[in-house]
């Protein structure tokens, strides 16, 4: 398998550490792929030039992150990430998708911050994702304590994405106020999917 990913996506990582999670690590080629460039070979595999992108043996893509972390869930006979049904199937789900929108609200504020021309920015833009980014946070840290050490999907999202508030600063330090998910935050570097995909420049 082939992995399109960058060293500073969250999703990419995302995506990494499931794979060291399931213990497929060794089994995925990594290439570095550019997604703003758009290079020709990219986008036949994923046309919407989004990474991470999954290629198959078969030549098959799979795209997104949700669908590529189940997929290597599905291919281990281990303790799995996403359960198969049940109430806490759906809680998982549901951690992921909270973690992942969080996600989302930052990289729109880099981009709106980086990308776009000064004169073009638009300053409720930004407020309300930070907003929304806030308001995320303040749900993890009521739910921190519910999730008994177990290191599934949910989690490793949330993981993904303090990592990424970390490393792109968009927003004030998130730890202020929240001192049950900073605590759990620093307790989960141990874990090799944790430091062996930091993200870096």
């Amino acid at each position: 398998m082939k992995l399109r990913y960058s060293h500073t996506s969250p999703y990419a990582r995302k995506v990494w550490m499931t794979a060291i999670e399931c213990g497929l690590d060794d089994k995925i080629d990594m290439v570095k792929t550019n997604a703003w460039a758009s290079e020709a070979d990219f986008v036949s595999e994923n046309p919407l030039s989004k990474i991470p992108a999954l290629i198959l043996e078969s030549g098959e893509a799979l795209f997104d992150s949700p669908v590529i972390c189940e997929y290597l869930d599905s291919l281990h006979s281990g303790h799995k990430l996403i359960p198969d049904a049940g109430h806490e199937r759906w809680r998982q789900l549901t951690l992921e998708a909270l973690a992942d929108g969080l996600v989302d609200a930052a990289v729109a504020i880099r981009i709106e911050q980086t990308i776009r021309p000064e004169d073009k920015r638009w300053d409720g833009w930004i407020e309300r994702q930070t907003a929304a980014i806030n308001r995320a946070l303040d749900v993890l840290e009521k739910e921190v304590g519910h999730w008994g050490g177990v290191f599934l999907i949910g989690p490793i999202t949330v993981a993904c994405a303090l990592g990424y508030l970390d490393f792109r600063k968009a927003v004030a330090d998130w730890r202020t106020g929240r001192p049950h998910l900073a605590h759990w935050f620093s307790t989960i570097h141990n874990r090799r999917s944790v430091r062996d995909t930091e993200p870096t420049e």
